[in-house]
């Protein structure tokens, strides 16, 4: 793995939720928006392990890692999240990417809620038609 002498930084989308990712070279540190990655998703206890995963399938976990996240529920943005360290991981080596591929930690799943059109309810429901 090469030395990181500048900032490494990828996008994670998944819904409405965007995650953006710095790698610092550092100890191993997690946070998420200026918050200790535990108490940003201490609510949702799952998150945790999702985001955690792609850091367990690597051993060597130098890197200081920095996230804003925006938009979504806390698990889209866990999700989110874990899309972006996954790609962030790739970016700093390639050899990594044939192991996040096979855990599925590099597939961006992009249904999104579709819009309410005029004249309808909700996106296809429509109002109840009456004869008479």
């Amino acid at each position: 793995m090469r030395d990181l002498l500048f900032f490494t930084k990828t996008v994670g989308r998944r819904k409405t939720a965007i995650a953006n990712v710095k790698f610092i070279p550092g100890s191993g540190k997690i946070q998420v928006n200026d918050r200790i990655m535990e108490e940003f998703f201490n609510s949702c206890p799952y998150s945790n392990l999702l985001v955690e995963k792609p850091c367990s399938v690597l051993p060597y976990v130098n890197f200081d890692i920095k996230s804003k996240i925006q938009g979504g529920g806390l698990r889209r943005q866990s999700e989110s999240l874990q899309i972006a360290l996954a790609r962030a991981f790739v970016s700093i080596d390639q050899k990594n990417r044939r192991v996040f591929r096979k855990n599925h930690f590099l597939t961006r799943d992009s249904r999104e809620k579709e819009r309410r059109k005029y004249g309808l309810k909700k996106a296809r429901k429509s109002p109840q038609f009456s004869k008479r």
